[in-house]
């Protein structure tokens, strides 16, 4: 079959954009190439807010047909945290009819080398941006995102994320030359003469398992690695968040197809309701690589029982913010509440322990005792959500019944300094909707203990009194060595406690953020200067996304002859 997008073509199209990533990864500055506000879509092809919108109710109660081999029936179910039952079917697939043809492509695309790889990852994503309207609306009703971030987090930031790993990818697969002339002297004999050529190799298929609340944020990466290196990649969705992912597949498997390979490279593997394919699929021989998010024993188990597969988890943590001392209280107020009420907590970056002096803490308008502390976090969230059209639109929708469970459940666990409150949504009745919860803990206590130091997903937070700061930094430690944790926080204008805390987290690897009170949140990453995890402590094996999360996807073999 002809290719009708031509290596040349690509190219020319997308080698710039490549070495722009490349620079950033580099620099760490601030890059993006994907528009972050809605209106800057609706030109040259791609969809405006209507006509994303439209696509996307087009799509209802379709079946998503991918023309892939061995689909043996037609699955769905997914109904939306909003109410809306989105009646879209997928393919079913005969994994052994559907994993060799995802083998069949990938000497081609092996041979195709870096470059071009590289490229075509990148029209799949150009072309993905172009429907980012539609596609926000996928994630939205999927994950129980608030348009806003749905768009954002899995629209631009997940495209972002996609575009890092590329990047990272193509470096690693360039480090080492296409080819060599090696000589070695021989003093009064002739020199010892070698031509050597050098080919990154893929592994294999690569399973991607998707998770409800970030299907593309946190799928793009390992999906783009894996392809960029030459794996073909099997997509699974988690059942509830099927529609995103899948569209995904679709994408590049035109692409594929328009630049001359095999389609079949990616394809989607949706299940029945209740089916529990991953397990099955993770420990196929064919399976070389996995990338997961989700939760901590689904992960453990992955890691110790996929052994044919290179595996990359990120699993759960308790993050913990110590809050010591502050030369900004209101500022710092303000930049708590929305780390704690952004998607209802739904957030593996969510802060879940706040670790506060009992005596109290120093700040610019006085000193404040832990009470003080907690009551005045709660007034700072109820301002923050006190109107409702804002509420819904930080908020979103609660992803699951498991989390409005373990919501209800926390006020029980020790004295509520902020209870949840239910929020209607005008636009979407059904969904369920509520203010974050905050409960005061007294960290000497051996029952509180059991709270804070379990990860309590959702919007759930815990003040937790500690006997000093040298306490906090102790009992941080402890969980970031124990639980893990996704992001570590700060407020403190001691130097010597800085510099524990910092300390601490340089030697259990966890990612810091000190004294933040503006516009950034310790919640949220920036791609080509963040990384998400640091694949150092128990919340993650990997970071996302960092020279480490791509090497291992590929091997270099080497065929040498004499010149």
């Amino acid at each position: 079959m002809a290719a009708e997008l031509t290596a040349h073509e690509l190219i020319a199209r997308h080698r710039p954009t490549l070495d722009q990533a490349l620079e950033a990864i580099r620099t760490r500055a601030y890059w993006s190439p994907h528009p972050e506000h809605p209106k800057a879509y609706g030109e040259h092809g791609s969809l405006d807010a209507a006509a994303g919108k439209a696509a996307f109710d087009a799509l209802l109660g379709t079946r998503l047909d991918l023309g892939q081999p061995g689909t043996d029936d037609w699955v769905g179910g997914e109904v939306s945290p909003y109410g809306l039952d989105l009646g879209v079917t997928y393919p079913h697939a005969d994994l052994d009819e559907l994993l060799p043809a995802m083998r069949a492509g990938q000497r081609a695309w092996r041979d195709a080398g870096a470059e071009a790889r590289a490229v075509v990852c990148l029209e799949i994503l150009k072309r993905i941006s172009d429907r980012t309207h539609e596609f926000a609306h996928a994630v939205m009703h999927t994950s129980g995102q608030a348009f806003m971030m749905a768009f954002q987090a899995g629209g631009p930031h997940a495209q972002d994320r996609g575009l890092e790993a590329v990047a990272y990818a193509y470096v690693e697969q360039v480090r080492t030359p296409d080819t060599a002339e090696w000589t070695k002297p021989q003093g009064k004999r002739d020199p010892l003469a070698l031509t050597k050529q050098f080919t990154p190799v893929p592994r294999g298929i690569a399973l991607m398992i998707g998770c409800n609340t970030f299907p593309t944020w946190n799928g793009y990466p390992g999906l783009f690695a894996s392809l960029a290196t030459g794996n073909a990649v099997l997509v699974k969705p988690h059942p509830r968040a099927v529609l995103p992912l899948a569209l995904t597949v679709q994408v590049a498997r035109q692409v594929l197809t328009e630049a001359g390979f095999d389609p079949n490279l990616v394809a989607l593997a949706a299940e029945r309701p209740g089916e529990g394919i991953a397990k099955t699929l993770a420990t196929r021989p064919e399976i070389r690589i996995i990338d997961y998010t989700g939760s901590t024993s689904f992960g453990d188990w992955l890691e110790a029982n996929a052994r044919q597969a290179q595996v990359y988890t990120e699993k759960a943590g308790v993050n913990t913010v110590i809050v010591e001392s502050t030369d900004d209280y209101k500022g710092m107020l303000s930049n708590l509440a929305f780390s704690l009420s952004l998607y209802s907590g739904q957030m593996c970056t969510t802060p879940q322990n706040l670790l506060v002096p009992r005596e109290g803490i120093r700040t610019d308008e006085g000193p404040k005792s832990f009470d003080e502390v907690a009551a005045d976090l709660a007034r700072a969230v109820e301002g923050l959500l006190g109107d409702d059209a804002r509420a819904n639109a930080l908020l979103g929708a609660i992803v699951n019944p498991d989390v409005k469970a373990r919501l209800e459940a926390a006020a029980g666990l020790g004295e509520v300094a902020l209870a949840s409150r239910e929020v209607t949504n005008p636009d979407f009745p059904g969904a369920v909707v509520r203010t974050p919860v905050i409960v005061k803990l007294d960290g000497a206590k051996p029952d509180a203990e059991s709270a804070y130091m379990s990860e309590c997903f959702g919007p759930v937070s815990f003040a937790v009194a500690v006997d000093s700061a040298a306490d906090a930094v102790e009992l941080l430690r402890r969980t970031i060595r124990e639980k893990g944790a996704m992001t570590v926080g700060a407020y403190t204008t001691d130097d010597e406690v800085e510099q524990a805390v910092r300390e601490v987290c340089l030697e259990e690897a966890a990612q810091l953020s000190l004294n933040l009170t503006g516009g950034v949140y310790v919640n949220q990453t920036a791609a080509f200067s963040d990384f998400h995890g640091s694949g150092g402590n128990p919340a993650a094996n990997a970071a996302l996304c960092d020279g480490a999360f791509v090497a291992n996807r590929f091997r270099v073999v080497e065929v040498r002859r004499e010149a």
